[in-house]
């Protein structure tokens, strides 16, 4: 294989709804440029993509997939991601490192929710779109219907370039407007044969090649000139005002295409070569301080790695991108996370499970390595000197949790270990010990997502492992001033121990006076602050304790421990056992014992103040609450509205937008375990949802008497 050059490099991202036939495509394009001789399907399980058990056995992507072609002297390497969002990971990686998004539309549907999700990826990383009309042989596709909807929903205006000529099962020929030739293909492999446009589709043809002339001037004055004066534009001219089109997502060139029978990949691949830039004249990836970092072949070598994986005879496979420089067999690179020194002795170009062995790769190639210590998925590797460290990708927060353990005991240490390497594989996975809920909690984009990483354990790893309903973090506050005093008193022989403590506390809130006085119960209680300690707590809110101690009641040394008992009872709140916050102690008053007053007398003393002040302080339980955000067909927004008002949500906002609507609601966590299988479930998989922290919040008045019994009944056993 040669070395190809960064201007003879063209990175795509094949992206689309579920089974709009990118897999298939990318087989088409792979066997165009000879990198296989016989192209496989889905069906026969034989695909360069889709090569796992997993994706064999569901017949869809759940990986994203690094292939590359050779066509036209040039190397296009070509990234097959997930059409899922549970799997969306693989998008973002994709699009993180290729230079245009290909947009795959299912001649069935046309623009579906899926493709809306895609788009909105596509948007917030600004990359730019060529869109695909494909499986135009199926014998339900509708070409005029699939473009329009394409029209209604697509954010960047798609402009014609080709309109198939017979679609349906019979599909094998369309019409070019951009070449102005009619391609009629003999065969399933690809084979065509140039015509010149049927009299029947003329004026069709010409209508759809001033549109394109016009779309491609519009993006250039010089050719607006040009256009303006001649009344049309050479191809090239054509080809020059999409090219900046497409680099500005000011047009989305549409193409036609049946993957299956290998009609129009080629004149797509010809077409990215053509039109797609070169990572040259791409948009450049960014580093951690702004800055771009352009694709020049003559600068000192950094590597951005998206993709890390495990294979049992390979161990840990990492890909990247040479972000600049050439990349030589045996470098030696400094990882700019750890500061780490890894030798690359080993660059492989990758086509699915196929990896072909090179010496050296160009400024904008992908390829992959093996061996390496410690780098992984967001790693940049650059020239020693050359401070270079990439912006990493943010992937989406997770909408699934689940609370997760082996079935059977004694494996929590393996467990742990085999999700970290789930992990390593894919950053959309969280995993944490809790502390707080004393559970093992993972997190991911849905329960498909996760029910694939438990097959995954089971068959790779026979770890068996159960999910199940994850406990809430609730916090736990006050509403009103309460007075409490406590006096521990031990005698069992020898020294004794004994400690009283005498506490206000009330509810923190900034800007909240100092306090000088209180009066609870007929009785007054005076300030006088000797000392002030403010505590911001690692669950949120705040703790205040004031020392207004007169006359020696309890000696100083003894306050820390006082403070030591009021903090282990805010970690495990009297209502619930969940964490406390946003409170403020004063301790007034107590007594000490010469002899068997002691630290922990008074941490025990401190502790049970507290809580018998918390109880009568108007104690509240707060529920976090999650801003749900749902991207929903117009058709199915009522039956989403009333399941989630039956989840007690609040109803923020709703928008219209070109056939889906978005409804933006306040929802409490408690409420949205397993959410993603329901709303599948109402929509036939057509809405997706995001969800992000937003607050915590009182529960309702019944909700909180339930939680009080359930943590009561639980204490008793």
């Amino acid at each position: 294989m040669k070395t190809y050059e960064t201007k003879e490099i063209r990175n795509i991202v094949l992206i689309g709804a579920p089974n709009s036939g990118k897999t298939t495509l990318a087989e088409a394009m792979a066997f165009e440029g000879k990198v296989i001789d016989r192209r496989g399907s889905v069906e026969n399980e034989n695909t360069l993509s889709d090569n796992t058990d997993l994706e064999h056995e569901y017949k869809r992507s759940i990986y994203s997939t690094i292939l590359y072609t050779e066509f036209m002297n040039r190397k296009l390497n070509i990234i097959d991601v997930p059409g899922s969002d549970d799997f969306c990971g693989g998008l973002f990686s994709g699009f993180k490192v290729a230079d245009v998004g290909v947009m795959l539309f299912n001649a069935q549907s046309g623009f579906e929710a899926g493709s809306e999700i895609q788009q909105r990826y596509s948007d917030t990383l600004g990359k730019p779109l060529i869109g695909v009309v494909n499986q135009l042989d199926h014998e339900k596709a509708n070409w005029e219907s699939a473009i329009e909807s394409i029209r209604a929903g697509a954010h960047v205006r798609p402009v014609l370039v080709q309109f198939p000529v017979n679609p349906g099962p019979g599909f094998n020929a369309f019409v070019d407007v951009l070449m102005m030739k009619m391609y009629e293909f003999t065969d399933d492999n690809g084979t065509r044969v140039e015509k010149d446009i049927p009299a029947a589709y003329a004026d069709q043809a010409a209508a759809l090649n001033q549109e394109l002339v016009e779309a491609a001037a519009e993006n250039d004055e010089g050719l607006m000139e040009l256009y303006f004066e001649k009344g049309t534009l050479t191809q090239d001219d054509i080809r020059a005002g999409l090219r900046k089109g497409i680099a500005v997502r000011g047009v989305m060139p549409i193409f036609c295409a049946s993957g299956r029978k290998n009609i129009g990949t080629k004149r797509l691949m010809e077409f990215i070569i053509n039109v797609a830039p070169n990572p040259e004249l791409a948009m450049p990836l960014r580093d951690t301080k702004g800055a771009d970092v352009t694709a020049d072949p003559t600068a000192p070598p950094v590597l951005f790695v998206f993709k890390s994986q495990i294979e049992s005879h390979m161990g840990e496979i990492n890909y990247f991108r040479v972000v600049r420089g050439k990349l030589t067999e045996g470098a030696e690179l400094v990882n700019a996370r750890t500061g780490n020194k890894e030798k690359i002795s080993q660059i492989f170009a990758v086509a699915g499970k196929n990896r072909t062995k090179v010496t050296e790769m160009s400024a904008g190639d992908i390829g992959c390595t093996v061996k390496l210590k410690g780098t992984k998925t967001n790693d940049t590797l650059a020239a020693a000197g050359a401070n270079v460290e990439i912006e990493t990708m943010l992937f989406p927060e997770p909408r699934y949790r689940a609370a997760v353990r082996s079935v059977k005991t004694g494996e929590d240490e393996k467990l742990g270990e085999l999700l970290n390497k789930m992990k390593f594989e894919d950053p959309t996975i969280l995993v944490a010990y809790s502390k707080e809920l004393k559970q093992n909690i993972i997190q991911g984009q849905g329960e498909h997502h996760l029910n694939i990483l438990k097959r995954r354990l089971l068959d790779e790893s026979k770890m068996e492992i159960e999910y199940f309903a994850p406990k809430i973090p609730y916090r736990e506050t006050i509403t009103k001033v309460s007075q409490a005093d406590y006096r521990h008193k031990k005698q069992s022989g020898g020294a004794g121990q004994f400690g009283e403590v005498h506490i206000v506390i009330e509810p923190y809130y900034e800007g909240i006076d100092e306090p000088s006085k209180y009066k609870i119960g007929g009785k007054e209680i005076a300030v006088s602050l000797k000392g002030k300690e403010e505590y911001e707590m690692e669950w949120g809110g705040k703790l205040q304790v004031y020392n207004s101690i007169v006359g020696g009641a309890i000696d100083a040394r003894f306050l820390p421990a006082i403070l030591k008992g009021v903090m282990e009872k805010m970690e495990e709140g009297p209502l619930t056992g969940s964490y406390a916050r946003d409170i403020r102690v004063v301790v007034y008053d107590g007594k000490m014992h010469p002899v068997d007053s002691n630290e922990i007398s008074f941490k025990l003393a401190g502790r049970n103040a507290f809580r018998e002040a918390f109880k009568n302080a108007g104690p509240k339980i707060m529920e976090p609450i999650y801003t749900v955000e749902v991207l929903v067909p117009s058709d199915k927004m009522g039956d989403v509205m009333s399941d989630l008002q039956n989840r007690r949500a609040m109803i923020q906002g709703m928008a219209s937008d070109k056939g889906f609507d978005r409804l933006t609601a306040s929802v409490p966590l408690a409420e949205l375990y397993r959410y993603s299988t329901t709303l599948s479930s109402l929509t036939s998989g057509r809405a997706s949802y995001t969800m992000k922290f937003q607050s915590y919040e009182q529960v309702p008045a019944d909700v909180q008497d339930k939680l009080l019994k359930a943590y009561t009944e639980e204490d008793d056993e």
